[in-house]
């Protein structure tokens, strides 16, 4: 653990201002943001009409404990290439900078949290000033900077991103009650795996949540575990006017006795201020004479000036710390600050959603020297002039380059992926061929693609991905077993030159990872191709983080397989139900469920377009591991676009007919035998192949209100208007129920409701109603139902 020393660093900032020029100028701005942000909450609440009564709220206290923070951080010590994660509530903070430094408007600051104007949280999709990443879903946008530091290391270390540029240092501003989330100790232990550098994380340490006081005992053991972890860990625990008080007669006892002071009691005397202050004082140490000396100097205006100077709010130790910092270890800076500071409720217990009223604004703004009518001006109420204060944000490095999102040329594609040649094959088999052929060339696509897997590498078919490509580290590590010569399919070899990222367990830190990977090419400039792996029923215990990535227009391949009850022996929990209707109802993740290996490999190659495009997106293939004979056909330029728009008729109808089988996925044998059986009494009736429920619906509703006619509409429009579906997938029915809809036929859907169990397929499939004679009994119930 390192305490930094008072004093250190300041003298050497590389421009030409003094560091108390500096330091003079960086309180102005500090006073200007901590001014914006309150006043941007106060016009939206208070000033802004409301049409719909509801409270928009805003956290002016969450605002305030990081108003010197990402003052300092942002006007003083971040560069261009370093990226940031700011924590959610101090979102008018961040656009209050912004403002500042000419990349926000005002009507954005005038309409927060309306319609157009700056977001809630700060947004990569929905803001339009300089957004590294999105936070909002507590403590993940803490865990992406972390992976964005692996993610770093692996572009420079293949030469995939600008040389010339350092690294940058990913940074993320968190709130303490944030770390109550596991999924940030789930990221650290994965980052000490995999020795991440370049990686800050700034703790608001206001030791307040939405609902209480945080536990006393919670620093200790931050501390301790993040020095476990291999971190330096930086403490800003007292300001510059509280170590003189401490270097006074009798100081020790003073800061025993702040030290030892409940975090619940030290936020109640913030609150209470300068008489409750004096009165716990007088109490406890008025027997010694240099308290009361201190006391009798400072009347109740300064002497809470002095109790509440915590690090964290002291703009000198601040800018020690950071520029103390000079390599690339992980360092967490624990800054000490008080939720709400500066402001009317400072350290209540109510404070998080809490509002200044017209009144405590009016106060607030005489005491910030803004003239009624200024209060959005940028320099009204500071000492230094406007021309000073402009001459120092030229001279901003963070915003030497104006926006910094990045671009890089697309990886051009070959014309098609060629299919796996097998009579019998699973999808994920076919997977795993389609990946271990492109590994054995050097073609440009297999340059860029990237792997990953959160412990589920051989189990998932990459293992001939990753026996030709190797496994990224930043060390050389040799394959032990190898090299003792014990036997083993998996040729494992660990260097910088690999292309697959193995990870523990945790589907959070994968999901996350994914998201890295996925904005590789607008933080660092890198194209890369990632493609994930996992098993598909465990998509739900990453799903926030699956939700975060895809919010952010992160770009990657999702490859979830096995899936469904057609996984049989396993059992219940590892057989997913309801992915198909995550994959619909996710924005931004385009879902697809290939029957045959042809459909995969041109739907894979799509995926790789689809992930570039600029209107593109992240891709979801929902795999299984069931061998089912595959077609002998001629893969058509019309039969391609078929698949890629969701589905095609294997067995087209007749004019006319009365009944289709609608079919998804790995229960296709079983859908094949009913038709064979069907076309005995209704010689017309069709099989229609779903690739992509997600596609049709989707393409559906935009032609409706465009008022066109959609792919599923011209495939069913063979049918007779009162013709009967039958659909049916491993998964649950709501999938395709939809259908009956599109045309108003009846219909039959059959599907998993229920939680799967151990078995065999026919006994499965018999079970829950997904054999032949299922859908033949769904089937009867469609033709009985006609007329």
């Amino acid at each position: 653990m390192a305490v930094l020393e008072a004093g250190r660093a300041l003298t050497a900032l590389p421009d030409a201002l003094s560091a108390a020029d500096r330091q003079r100028m960086l309180m102005e701005l500090e006073r200007k943001v901590l001014w914006l942000s309150s006043w941007t909450i106060h016009h939206a609440n208070h000033i802004r009409p409301s049409r719909d009564g509801v409270k928009v709220c805003g956290h002016q206290a969450s605002s305030a404990s990081v108003a010197t923070l990402m003052t300092a951080l942002y006007f003083d010590v971040l560069r261009p290439q370093d990226r940031v994660a700011v924590k959610p509530h101090a979102s008018p903070v961040f656009h209050a900078i912004q403002y500042m430094l000419g990349q926000q408007s005002l009507d954005k600051l005038q309409n927060f949290r309306a319609l157009g104007g700056a977001q809630s949280y700060p947004s990569r999709t929905k803001d339009t000033d300089d957004v590294d990443f999105s936070t909002g879903s507590v403590g993940l946008g803490v865990a992406l900077t972390s992976f964005a530091a692996l993610v770093q290391d692996y572009v420079r270390l293949k030469g995939l991103s600008d040389a010339s540029t350092p690294p940058g240092r990913m940074v993320a501003v968190v709130g303490d009650a944030e770390l109550d989330e596991g999924n940030i100790f789930e990221a650290l232990l994965e980052g000490w795996k995999h020795d991440v550098r370049n990686l800050w994380w700034v703790i608001d340490y206001n030791r307040q949540s939405l609902d209480a006081v945080v536990s006393d005992r919670l620093y200790s053991h931050i501390d301790q575990l993040f020095q476990n972890m291999g971190w330096r860990v930086v403490i800003l625990k007292y300001g510059q006017k509280l170590e003189r008080a401490f270097a006074g007669p009798d100081g020790e006892a003073l800061r025993d006795w702040i030290d030892a002071c409940p975090n619940s009691l030290y936020s109640a005397l913030v609150y209470k201020g300068g008489e409750g202050w004096r009165k716990h004082l007088q109490g406890d140490l008025g027997h010694l004479a240099g308290i009361r000396a201190f006391l009798a100097e400072h009347d109740d205006r300064s002497l809470p000036e002095v109790m509440t100077n915590l690090a964290g709010h002291d703009m000198g130790s601040v800018l020690e710390a950071f520029h103390a910092i000079e390599d690339d270890k992980p360092t967490c800076f624990i800054a000490y600050t008080i939720k709400g500071f500066g402001l009317p409720f400072a350290g209540h217990k109510d404070n998080h959603a809490g509002l200044m009223n017209e009144g405590q604004m009016a106060a607030f703004q005489q005491s910030m020297r803004v003239p009624a009518g200024s209060e959005w001006d940028r320099f009204a109420g500071l000492d230094a002039s406007q021309s000073e204060l402009e001459a120092f944000l030229d001279i901003v490095p963070f915003a030497a380059r104006g926006t910094r999102g990045l671009k890089a040329p697309p990886v051009p594609l070959p014309e098609s992926l060629p299919a796996p040649s097998a009579e019998r094959q699973s999808t994920q088999e076919g997977f795993g061929r389609i990946l271990s052929d492109l590994a054995a060339g050097d073609s440009a696509l297999a340059r860029h693609i990237v792997t990953a897997s959160p412990d589920v590498t051989v189990s998932t078919n990459l293992g001939g991905w990753v026996n030709r490509r190797g496994l990224f580290d930043r060390h050389e590590r040799s394959d032990v077993f190898r090299e003792e010569k014990v036997i083993s399919a998996q040729r494992w070899q660990m260097s910088h030159a690999g292309q697959h990222i193995e990870l523990g367990i945790a589907e959070n830190n994968f999901f996350i990872l994914m998201a890295a990977l996925g904005l590789a090419e607008p933080i660092f400039g890198a194209r890369l191709l990632p493609i994930g792996t996992l098993y598909d029923p465990f998509i739900a215990r990453g799903l926030d983080a699956l939700n975060y990535a895809c919010y952010q227009n992160a770009r990657f391949m999702l490859v979830a397989t096995p899936s469904g009850i057609t996984l049989a022996p396993e059992g219940g929990a590892h057989q997913s139900i309801g992915t198909p209707l995550i994959g619909m109802a996710q924005d931004g993740l385009t879902s697809f469920e290939p029957t045959f290996v042809d459909e995969l490999a041109v739907l894979m190659r799509w995926g790789f377009e689809h992930m570039q495009a600029p209107e593109g997106g992240a891709i979801y293939l929902r795999l299984s591991t069931r061998p089912l004979e595959q077609p002998k056909r001629t893969i058509t330029p019309e039969l391609q676009q078929a698949i890629v728009s969701g589905g095609y008729w294997l067995s087209p109808p007749a004019a006319g007919a009365e009944l289709a089988i609608v079919c998804q996925g790995a229960v296709m044998p079983e859908a094949m035998a009913a038709h064979r059986d069907i076309l005995e009494d209704i010689p017309g009736a069709g099989l229609l192949v779903v690739t992509s429920a997600d596609r049709l619906h989707q393409e559906w509703l935009e032609a409706k209100r465009a008022g066109a006619r959609s792919h599923i509409e011209t495939l069913l429009r063979p049918l007779a208007a009162d013709a009967g579906l039958v659909t049916v997938l491993d998964g649950h029915p709501a999938t395709l129920s939809w259908l009956g809809a599109v045309s108003r036929h009846r219909l039959e859907p059959l599907g998993v409701e229920h939680f799967g169990q151990s078995g065999d397929i026919p006994d499965l499939y018999r079970v829950y109603g997904l054999d032949s004679g299922a859908i033949l009994d769904a089937a009867a119930r469609a033709c009985l139902g006609r007329g």
